[in-house]
Order: C-alpha cells, then sequence, then structure tokens
C-alpha cells in the first residue's frame, strides 16, 4: 500500500454565522454529538460526529471576526453566498429517508425538496440549515 491509498477524509467544513443556531439543528435535530468547541477571540468553531461516523468531524466555522483572515468585501460575499445557499453542500446517507424527513421537517428546517425518487437510484430529499447550506438526506433504492 502506498501512502497516498491510506489517505481519509477527516473533517468537512460547514460555514456559520452563528454557531448556537447551528448546534441546535446539528446536534439538537440530527442528533450529533459536539466533539471540540473552542472559542479565541470572537471567534469560534465546534466539531461534530455522528453516532454511526464517529472518525468524519463536521467542523461549524464561524465567518465573522476573528475568523479566516479576510476583508471585510470578502466576509460580506460569503456571507451572502451562504444564505443563498450556494457553498456547502452536504448529503447524508439513511436507512428511511422519509422518516428523516418527518422529523427534521418538524423541527421546522427550511424544506427545499420533499422525498422523491431519484432517475440516478436514490430516494431523496433537501433542506436549508440555519445558515442556508443544503443539507440533503439518501436512501438507494436497492435498499428502500
Amino acid at each position: 500500500m502506498t501512502a497516498l491509498q491510506s489517505l481519509t477524509l477527516a473533517n468537512t467544513f460547514v460555514h456559520t454565522t452563528d454557531p448556537d443556531r447551528s448546534l441546535a439543528f446539528y446536534r439538537d435535530v440530527l442528533g450529533f454529538t459536539v466533539s471540540t468547541d473552542v472559542t479565541n477571540g470572537d471567534f469560534r468553531w465546534v466539531t461534530l460526529t455522528t453516532p454511526t461516523q464517529p472518525e468524519l468531524e463536521l467542523t461549524l466555522d464561524q465567518i465573522g471576526p476573528g475568523a479566516m483572515p479576510m476583508t471585510d468585501a470578502d466576509r460580506a460575499a460569503l456571507t451572502e453566498l451562504l444564505a443563498k445557499g450556494l457553498l456547502t453542500a452536504l448529503i447524508f446517507d439513511c436507512d428511511d429517508v422519509d422518516a428523516v424527513y418527518e422529523t427534521v421537517r418538524a423541527s421546522g428546517a427550511d424544506v427545499l425538496q420533499e422525498p422523491a425518487d431519484q432517475f440516478y437510484g436514490v430516494r431523496d430529499c433537501a433542506f436549508r440549515d440555519p445558515d442556508g447550506n443544503m443539507v440533503r438526506f439518501k436512501t438507494d433504492l436497492a435498499q428502500g
């Protein structure tokens, strides 16, 4: 095995303007577990894991003062793109997309797509998280 064959994804970043609001979605609605919660001045980042994939951390990356160095204009542009849902998209596998849909919808999350069978072999649905990031849930049709 070469060194490159051992690569695994360790973190994925999700931008947020309000870590507490994002935590209410990812921890309280989706059931993720907080792994790390760090504050450095005005900047805060939180890492979360799923019960089925604890080795992969989802990092809530705050946009704002003290965060990644950028101009005020860049920060404003990034915040605008985030609000429009044009940045990060997450896609989660699940056993029952219809049950997940009902749970997430009941939380008041912004529904983008109700569960539907897709021509490419999955049944999926889509929401926006509180910052606008697209979050999709899918079940392979062969499973369901």
